[in-house]
């Protein structure tokens, strides 16, 4: 039988024993598309919470918002307390369940390149003085990194293990422009290229079940994020929260979500296609709170990932 490399078997034959990713959520952040820059509102499916909802006890501190252009940063020492907080905090809840001893902090809520240089470096560099870390892994956009950053991302490479996650979505246009993406493909082709170039980790996000999106181009740009030599992807479901634009498109019978049928079976399809060198760090995700309007199955994420291990096992493939 087959065995898709999962994310922490990858990091187990990397350093020898466990290793967990612990998430966290800094203040001030957000993104070109909700400031303005590229674009305003977000992504049309966009409730930031609602792709965190480990994260969801983490306090808003009200204020302004940072991005490339910000002179300085008023919040910095506010924001090193919070991931220190935050680090120890979730540290101690996935070493009971998880078992880990060894962990990489993962700046996940928002853009998280889209900020001074040196406001990056300083949150980078004191995630990476924590106890028990080996590196950090960082969420972002393409249009939000620079080469400075990069550069400097090689640098800490030598010694630390570093991931850029790029949210790619959609390898089609046509439904960037649908979901109010403020990017191009083109632009994530190019900095995935760049990151590539330098030797660091990639990380490429799918989404699946976008509007007006069959099963043939969801696997497309599953295809094509291979052709772009990430090191590992992540694969979620489309479902619609409240608090979004997708919300409205929902209830006006304008978007139907995908269902769980056919968005396993689209998964199953992927997998029998990834190289054995590309880990999976996430096939679905759920919501399990009154935010979630549909579809009902991603509610319960652990009854979908038995669907898919199911299924994937009749195609003598072990997850």
């Amino acid at each position: 039988m087959r065995e898709i490399l999962t994310f922490g078997k990858y990091l187990n034959q990397q350093f020898g024993e466990r290793v967990h990713k612990v998430p966290v959520s800094i203040s001030h952040f957000t993104c070109p598309n909700i400031d303005g820059t590229t674009a305003r509102g977000g992504c049309t499916f966009c409730e930031n919470d609602s792709f965190s909802p480990n994260l969801n006890r983490v306090v808003k501190i009200k204020g302004n918002t940072l991005n490339n252009y910000t002179d300085n940063n008023p919040y910095l020492q506010q924001q090193l307390e919070e991931l220190e907080d935050q680090y120890y905090k979730h540290r101690e809840e996935i070493r009971r369940v998880h078992k880990s001893k060894k962990f990489l902090v993962y700046f996940q809520s928002f853009t998280n390149t889209y900020a001074p240089f040196n406001t990056l470096k300083a949150l980078y560099e004191k995630a990476l003085s924590f106890d028990d870390v080996v590196g950090i892994s960082i969420g972002t956009r393409a249009d939000s990194i620079t080469d400075e950053v990069l550069d400097y991302l090689q640098d800490l490479s030598k010694d630390y293990e570093i991931w850029v996650e790029y949210g790619i979505q959609s390898i089609y246009n046509s439904t960037l422009k649908r979901i109010n993406r403020g990017e191009d493909f083109e632009n994530s082709e190019k900095w995935i290229a760049k990151t590539k170039e330098r030797g660091l980790n990639v990380c490429g996000h799918l989404i699946y079940g976008l509007p007006d999106e069959d099963r043939e181009m969801m696997l497309n740009s599953f295809n094509r994020t291979i052709e772009m030599g990430v090191d590992s992807i992540k694969i979620h479901p489309l479902y619609v929260v409240e608090r979004t634009a997708l919300a409205n498109e929902f209830r006006s019978g304008k978007f139907t979500p995908i269902s769980e049928d056919d968005y396993v079976q689209t998964v199953v399809e992927s997998l029998k296609i990834l190289p054995p060198n590309i880990s999976i760090q996430r096939l679905t995700a759920g919501i399990e709170n009154s935010t979630l309007i549909s579809p009902d199955w991603c509610y319960n994420k652990q009854s979908s990932m038995k669907k898919i291990r199911q299924a994937l096992s009749m195609e003598n493939i072990r997850y």
